[in-house]
Protein backbone atom coordinates (compact mmCIF):
# COMPACT_ATOMS: atom_id res chain seq x y z
CA UNK A 1 0.00 0.00 0.00
CA UNK A 2 1.16 3.51 -0.83
CA UNK A 3 3.03 4.97 2.15
CA UNK A 4 1.37 8.29 1.40
CA UNK A 5 -2.00 6.61 1.85
CA UNK A 6 -4.90 8.06 3.76
CA UNK A 7 -5.08 7.62 7.54
CA UNK A 8 -7.79 10.12 8.50
CA UNK A 9 -10.91 10.69 6.38
CA UNK A 10 -13.52 13.33 7.18
CA UNK A 11 -16.96 13.00 5.60
CA UNK A 12 -19.21 16.06 6.03
CA UNK A 13 -22.72 14.70 6.51
CA UNK A 14 -24.69 17.92 6.21
CA UNK A 15 -28.11 16.52 5.26
CA UNK A 16 -30.04 13.26 5.45
CA UNK A 17 -30.66 13.55 1.69
CA UNK A 18 -27.02 12.87 0.81
CA UNK A 19 -25.63 10.91 3.76
CA UNK A 20 -26.18 7.57 2.01
CA UNK A 21 -24.39 8.70 -1.17
CA UNK A 22 -21.38 9.99 0.76
CA UNK A 23 -21.06 6.90 2.93
CA UNK A 24 -21.13 4.63 -0.14
CA UNK A 25 -18.04 6.45 -1.39
CA UNK A 26 -16.27 7.03 1.95
CA UNK A 27 -16.50 3.52 3.41
CA UNK A 28 -14.71 1.63 0.58
CA UNK A 29 -11.97 4.29 0.67
CA UNK A 30 -11.56 3.95 4.44
CA UNK A 31 -11.56 0.16 4.11
CA UNK A 32 -8.92 0.20 1.35
CA UNK A 33 -6.58 2.41 3.38
CA UNK A 34 -7.56 1.15 6.85
CA UNK A 35 -8.19 4.81 7.65
CA UNK A 36 -9.94 6.39 10.61
CA UNK A 37 -13.30 7.63 9.28
CA UNK A 38 -14.94 10.63 10.95
CA UNK A 39 -18.54 11.50 10.17
CA UNK A 40 -19.20 15.18 10.95
CA UNK A 41 -22.62 16.76 11.37
CA UNK A 42 -23.12 20.30 12.62
CA UNK A 43 -26.19 21.41 14.55
CA UNK A 44 -27.27 24.92 13.70
CA UNK A 45 -27.67 27.56 16.35
CA UNK A 46 -30.93 29.52 16.12
CA UNK A 47 -29.62 33.06 15.77
CA UNK A 48 -31.66 36.20 16.33
CA UNK A 49 -29.75 39.07 14.78
CA UNK A 50 -29.17 42.17 16.97
CA UNK A 51 -31.12 45.22 15.94
CA UNK A 52 -34.12 43.19 14.81
CA UNK A 53 -37.04 43.55 17.20
CA UNK A 54 -38.58 40.10 17.07
CA UNK A 55 -39.99 37.78 19.67
CA UNK A 56 -39.52 34.08 19.04
CA UNK A 57 -41.94 32.09 21.18
CA UNK A 58 -40.62 29.15 23.18
CA UNK A 59 -42.52 26.55 21.09
CA UNK A 60 -40.66 27.79 18.00
CA UNK A 61 -37.30 27.16 19.71
CA UNK A 62 -38.52 23.74 20.79
CA UNK A 63 -39.70 22.82 17.29
CA UNK A 64 -36.44 24.03 15.76
CA UNK A 65 -34.36 22.01 18.20
CA UNK A 66 -36.54 18.93 17.71
CA UNK A 67 -36.15 19.02 13.91
CA UNK A 68 -32.38 19.40 14.31
CA UNK A 69 -32.29 16.48 16.72
CA UNK A 70 -34.27 14.23 14.36
CA UNK A 71 -32.02 15.04 11.41
CA UNK A 72 -28.87 14.41 13.48
CA UNK A 73 -30.21 11.07 14.70
CA UNK A 74 -31.12 9.99 11.15
CA UNK A 75 -27.64 10.91 9.86
CA UNK A 76 -25.95 9.15 12.78
CA UNK A 77 -28.03 6.02 12.06
CA UNK A 78 -26.89 6.05 8.41
CA UNK A 79 -23.27 6.43 9.50
CA UNK A 80 -23.60 3.55 11.98
CA UNK A 81 -25.30 1.30 9.44
CA UNK A 82 -22.40 1.69 7.00
CA UNK A 83 -19.58 1.33 9.55
CA UNK A 84 -20.78 -1.17 12.17
CA UNK A 85 -19.41 -4.27 10.39
CA UNK A 86 -16.13 -2.68 9.27
CA UNK A 87 -12.68 -3.28 10.76
CA UNK A 88 -11.44 0.28 10.40
CA UNK A 89 -11.93 2.81 13.19
CA UNK A 90 -14.85 5.21 12.84
CA UNK A 91 -16.48 7.95 14.90
CA UNK A 92 -19.51 10.18 14.51
CA UNK A 93 -19.07 13.79 15.64
CA UNK A 94 -22.02 16.02 16.37
CA UNK A 95 -20.77 19.60 16.58
CA UNK A 96 -22.86 22.58 17.63
CA UNK A 97 -22.21 25.62 15.46
CA UNK A 98 -22.97 28.16 18.23
CA UNK A 99 -21.42 31.55 17.44
CA UNK A 100 -19.15 30.06 14.76
CA UNK A 101 -20.77 29.13 11.45
CA UNK A 102 -21.28 25.50 10.42
CA UNK A 103 -18.88 26.05 7.51
CA UNK A 104 -16.13 27.26 9.85
CA UNK A 105 -16.65 24.16 12.01
CA UNK A 106 -16.13 22.02 8.90
CA UNK A 107 -12.96 23.94 8.02
CA UNK A 108 -11.60 23.44 11.55
CA UNK A 109 -12.24 19.68 11.44
CA UNK A 110 -10.88 19.37 7.89
CA UNK A 111 -7.45 20.68 8.86
CA UNK A 112 -6.73 17.52 10.88
CA UNK A 113 -7.84 15.16 8.08
CA UNK A 114 -5.86 13.76 5.15
CA UNK A 115 -8.89 14.06 2.89
CA UNK A 116 -12.37 15.59 3.09
CA UNK A 117 -15.48 14.21 1.37
CA UNK A 118 -18.52 16.43 0.71
CA UNK A 119 -21.64 16.41 -1.47
CA UNK A 120 -22.38 18.80 -4.34
CA UNK A 121 -24.35 21.89 -3.38
CA UNK A 122 -28.08 21.26 -3.12
CA UNK A 123 -30.26 24.35 -3.09
CA UNK A 124 -33.24 22.23 -2.01
CA UNK A 125 -31.72 20.38 0.96
CA UNK A 126 -28.78 22.47 2.22
CA UNK A 127 -29.35 24.51 5.37
CA UNK A 128 -28.86 28.23 4.94
CA UNK A 129 -25.80 28.23 7.25
CA UNK A 130 -24.17 25.50 5.13
CA UNK A 131 -24.49 27.19 1.73
CA UNK A 132 -21.19 27.37 -0.20
CA UNK A 133 -19.56 25.07 2.37
CA UNK A 134 -17.59 23.28 -0.35
CA UNK A 135 -15.99 26.49 -1.59
CA UNK A 136 -15.06 27.57 1.94
CA UNK A 137 -13.55 24.20 2.92
CA UNK A 138 -11.54 24.02 -0.33
CA UNK A 139 -10.27 27.59 0.03
CA UNK A 140 -9.52 27.64 3.76
CA UNK A 141 -8.76 24.15 5.08
CA UNK A 142 -5.51 23.47 3.23
CA UNK A 143 -6.69 19.91 2.57
CA UNK A 144 -7.81 18.11 -0.62
CA UNK A 145 -11.61 17.87 -0.88
CA UNK A 146 -13.56 15.30 -2.89
CA UNK A 147 -16.97 16.65 -3.93
CA UNK A 148 -19.48 13.94 -4.86
CA UNK A 149 -22.42 14.40 -7.28
CA UNK A 150 -25.89 14.17 -5.72
CA UNK A 151 -27.17 10.60 -5.89
CA UNK A 152 -23.84 9.30 -7.25
CA UNK A 153 -23.52 5.51 -7.17
CA UNK A 154 -20.30 4.70 -9.01
CA UNK A 155 -17.26 2.51 -8.38
CA UNK A 156 -14.77 2.89 -5.54
CA UNK A 157 -12.29 5.63 -6.37
CA UNK A 158 -8.59 5.20 -7.06
CA UNK A 159 -8.48 2.54 -9.80
CA UNK A 160 -8.51 4.90 -12.80
CA UNK A 161 -7.90 8.64 -12.50
CA UNK A 162 -7.82 11.81 -14.57
CA UNK A 163 -5.70 14.83 -13.62
CA UNK A 164 -6.48 18.24 -15.07
CA UNK A 165 -2.94 19.55 -15.57
CA UNK A 166 -1.67 23.12 -16.01
CA UNK A 167 1.57 24.89 -15.12
CA UNK A 168 0.27 26.22 -11.79
CA UNK A 169 0.89 25.77 -8.10
CA UNK A 170 -2.66 24.48 -7.63
CA UNK A 171 -2.23 21.76 -10.27
CA UNK A 172 1.10 20.71 -8.72
CA UNK A 173 -0.61 20.43 -5.33
CA UNK A 174 -3.36 18.32 -6.91
CA UNK A 175 -0.82 16.06 -8.63
CA UNK A 176 0.85 15.21 -5.34
CA UNK A 177 -2.42 14.89 -3.39
CA UNK A 178 -3.53 12.40 -6.05
CA UNK A 179 -0.81 9.97 -4.93
CA UNK A 180 -2.64 9.36 -1.65
CA UNK A 181 -5.81 8.04 -3.32
CA UNK A 182 -4.44 6.24 -6.40
CA UNK A 183 -4.28 2.44 -6.34
CA UNK A 184 -0.91 0.83 -7.04
CA UNK A 185 -0.43 0.55 -10.80
CA UNK A 186 -3.57 2.56 -11.61
CA UNK A 187 -3.92 4.12 -15.07
CA UNK A 188 -3.83 7.92 -14.96
CA UNK A 189 -4.64 10.41 -17.71
CA UNK A 190 -2.70 13.67 -17.38
CA UNK A 191 -4.84 16.08 -19.38
CA UNK A 192 -3.93 19.56 -20.53
CA UNK A 193 -6.96 21.46 -21.84
CA UNK A 194 -6.95 24.42 -24.22
CA UNK A 195 -3.20 24.62 -24.84
CA UNK A 196 -2.71 22.44 -27.90
CA UNK A 197 -0.31 24.67 -29.81
CA UNK A 198 2.43 22.21 -28.99
CA UNK A 199 2.79 18.50 -29.50
CA UNK A 200 2.28 16.55 -26.24
CA UNK A 201 5.68 14.96 -26.89
CA UNK A 202 7.24 18.44 -26.70
CA UNK A 203 5.40 19.36 -23.48
CA UNK A 204 8.37 19.24 -21.10
CA UNK A 205 6.37 20.11 -17.96
CA UNK A 206 3.67 17.56 -18.74
CA UNK A 207 6.26 14.87 -19.50
CA UNK A 208 8.06 15.61 -16.22
CA UNK A 209 4.91 15.17 -14.16
CA UNK A 210 3.95 12.00 -16.06
CA UNK A 211 7.40 10.54 -15.36
CA UNK A 212 7.03 11.45 -11.68
CA UNK A 213 3.82 9.39 -11.57
CA UNK A 214 5.59 6.48 -13.30
CA UNK A 215 8.20 6.43 -10.53
CA UNK A 216 5.34 6.08 -8.05
CA UNK A 217 4.15 2.98 -9.91
CA UNK A 218 1.21 4.54 -11.76
CA UNK A 219 0.58 4.19 -15.51
CA UNK A 220 0.26 7.75 -16.85
CA UNK A 221 -0.61 8.94 -20.34
CA UNK A 222 -0.30 12.59 -21.36
CA UNK A 223 -3.04 14.13 -23.50
CA UNK A 224 -3.88 17.58 -24.92
CA UNK A 225 -7.45 18.59 -25.83
CA UNK A 226 -9.05 21.73 -27.26
CA UNK A 227 -11.88 23.27 -25.26
CA UNK A 228 -14.00 23.38 -28.42
CA UNK A 229 -16.03 26.24 -26.95
CA UNK A 230 -17.45 23.98 -24.23
CA UNK A 231 -15.31 25.11 -21.33
CA UNK A 232 -12.61 23.26 -19.42
CA UNK A 233 -15.00 21.53 -16.98
CA UNK A 234 -16.99 19.97 -19.85
CA UNK A 235 -13.79 18.65 -21.45
CA UNK A 236 -12.58 17.16 -18.15
CA UNK A 237 -15.93 15.39 -17.73
CA UNK A 238 -15.94 14.14 -21.33
CA UNK A 239 -12.40 12.75 -21.25
CA UNK A 240 -12.97 11.19 -17.82
CA UNK A 241 -16.03 9.43 -19.28
CA UNK A 242 -14.07 8.25 -22.34
CA UNK A 243 -11.28 6.85 -20.15
CA UNK A 244 -13.60 5.22 -17.63
CA UNK A 245 -12.09 7.30 -14.81
CA UNK A 246 -13.58 7.04 -11.32
CA UNK A 247 -12.14 10.39 -10.12
CA UNK A 248 -11.24 13.76 -11.63
CA UNK A 249 -8.39 15.56 -9.84
CA UNK A 250 -7.75 19.28 -10.33
CA UNK A 251 -6.31 22.40 -8.78
CA UNK A 252 -8.95 24.71 -7.35
CA UNK A 253 -9.24 28.47 -7.78
CA UNK A 254 -6.21 30.53 -8.70
CA UNK A 255 -3.28 32.10 -6.93
CA UNK A 256 -3.90 35.45 -8.63
CA UNK A 257 -7.11 37.34 -9.40
CA UNK A 258 -6.43 37.22 -13.15
CA UNK A 259 -5.87 33.47 -13.12
CA UNK A 260 -8.75 32.85 -10.74
CA UNK A 261 -11.07 34.17 -13.44
CA UNK A 262 -10.15 31.13 -15.56
CA UNK A 263 -9.56 28.35 -13.05
CA UNK A 264 -12.19 29.74 -10.67
CA UNK A 265 -14.87 29.44 -13.34
CA UNK A 266 -13.78 25.84 -13.97
CA UNK A 267 -13.88 25.08 -10.25
CA UNK A 268 -17.41 26.44 -9.86
CA UNK A 269 -18.62 24.50 -12.91
CA UNK A 270 -17.15 21.24 -11.57
CA UNK A 271 -18.55 21.92 -8.09
CA UNK A 272 -22.08 22.08 -9.45
CA UNK A 273 -22.24 20.01 -12.61
CA UNK A 274 -19.57 17.29 -12.64
CA UNK A 275 -20.92 13.80 -13.27
CA UNK A 276 -18.02 12.20 -11.39
CA UNK A 277 -16.44 12.80 -7.98
CA UNK A 278 -13.83 15.57 -8.22
CA UNK A 279 -10.88 16.03 -5.89
CA UNK A 280 -9.99 19.72 -5.52
CA UNK A 281 -6.62 20.89 -4.19
CA UNK A 282 -5.86 24.49 -3.30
Amino acid sequence: MNTMGLKTLLVCLTTTAHAETLMKLAVPLARKHNAHLIGLHTVEALVVYPGIAIHIPEPAFAAFNESQKKEAEAIKATFAQHTENEDFQSEFRLVRAEAVSANERMVESARAADLVIMAHEDDEADRYDQRKAQTQVIRESGRPVIVVPLGYDGPAIGANLLLGWSDTREAARAAHDLLAVADDGAPLTVLRVGDVSQDPMADADGIDVAEMFSRHGLKPTLEHRETGGEGIAAVLNQVAFEKGADLIVTGAFGHSKAYDFVIGATTYALLRYSRLPVMFSK
